[in-house]
């Protein structure tokens, strides 16, 4: 034993941690880096666009926050050891629902949001239930789903309506109390008062002159901040959060010291289906519409805003603020080329390479965690 300048004795068997090893395994480092240097080049190549104006700056926190809000029950699912690939096609169904129960049935607008939720819940139970009595990768049970929950996406408003969009929602929803939960705005107050002092743009004439082009911040973005911090503070300030992360490091280990795996995992599912559920609502609700191709490959996007945000593919290691960095990115990216002028379709190709790259330093950071070689 060594002793410290302090008194206290230290354990030799213990290796101290440099400050950059330990800088290093943060999960959000990936996260953290991306972000700045999509933002340096954005304002470096489009500062002059309008990217960073008040309509530009809404414009991709929008896009970020719809990554957001499927990015954090994606992130915590995943740490538990688990993928969910019906994650798209739930935000397809959930949309349905609540149209056809609204529109079609002539259900109030709330009613049809809570049956909505409670189904699809149900649904991400029992993927979970799946999983766990039959043993099987969450990988393949998620993508039988992606395939049943889209096929009734399609199927149940031709049956019903012999059309695959059905409109009409925001018509129903006038004077619902839930409905502005998902489909309103806040501060609206605060954003005409810096239109009125000249901090952003207002409309010149017509009858919109003098309101701002920015009129308040969409329900959505509160739900992903809203959603972010209750996974943050889940994972770091509680013991569920420890029981997340013990279940997909060693979910036998977790079991032997008492963690109730199954009944975490199959929490995780239903989260994850909660997300895409609000996800589902604020977009019907924005639009008016539910329409069959809603949400399609939201489910890899939302892995691999996860993957960039530092979470590991094999569990126990992920932080909901890289997810949410990761989600960032996506946005600002998405809509970073349109006012780069850049061809929109090269959005592909730079998830494609930064899914690369994230899982080659997530890899590395896996090999120092765990001191392999």
């Amino acid at each position: 034993m060594a002793t410290t300048t302090s008194g206290t004795t230290a354990d030799e068997r213990i290796k101290e941690m440099s400050f950059i090893r330990k800088a290093l395994i943060r999960p959000e480092l990936g996260g953290i880096c991306g972000t700045v240097l999509v933002f340096v080049f954005f304002f470096l190549f489009a500062f002059d666009s309008g990217m960073f104006n008040s309509q530009g700056i809404m414009n991709w926190s929008i896009v970020s926050a719809q990554f957001m809000v499927i990015a954090v029950g994606a992130c915590l699912l995943m740490i538990a050891g688990e993928f969910d690939l019906s994650v798209g096609s739930m935000i397809g169904f959930a949309g349905m629902m609540i149209a056809i129960f609204t529109v079609t049935l002539g259900w109030p607008v709330w009613l049809s949001i809570v049956l909505t939720f409670v189904l699809c819940i149900a649904i991400g139970a029992l993927n979970g239930f799946i999983v766990i009595r039959t043993g099987l990768p969450s990988f393949i049970v998620t993508l039988a789903f992606l395939f049943i929950l889209r096929g009734f996406t399609i199927f149940l408003p031709q049956l019903i309506e012999r059309k695959t969009i059905i409109g009409g929602i925001k018509d129903a929803a006038e004077g619902d109390w839930l409905a502005p939960i998902f489909g309103g705005k806040i501060l609206t107050g605060f954003f005409q008062w810096m239109g009125d002092v000249g901090l952003i743009a207002t409309f010149a004439q017509g009858n919109r002159a003098g309101q701002p082009l920015v009129d308040g911040v969409p329900m959505l973005i509160v739900w992903a901040i809203l959603l972010i911090i209750f996974g943050h503070v889940l994972l770091t300030r509680t013991t569920f959060g420890n029981w997340i992360y013990a279940t997909g490091g060693d979910a036998q280990a977790a079991r032997y010291v008492g963690v109730p795996v199954n009944r975490v995992k199959i929490l995780m599912f239903m989260f994850t289906a909660f997300c895409a559920t609000v996800f589902a609502t604020c977009q019907v609700m924005e639009f008016g519409s539910a329409g069959a191709d809603r949400g399609l490959l939201k489910e890899f996007e939302a892995i691999i805003a996860v993957v960039i945000g530092g979470a590991l593919l094999t569990g126990g290691y992920g932080s909901v603020i890289g997810a949410a960095l990761g989600a960032l990115i996506f946005g600002v990216v998405q809509q970073g080329l349109f006012f780069a002028g850049v061809e929109s379709s090269l959005f592909r190709v730079f998830l494609g390479l930064i899914l690369l790259m994230a899982v080659i330093l997530n890899t590395y950071i896996r090999r120092m965690i765990t001191g392999e070689r």
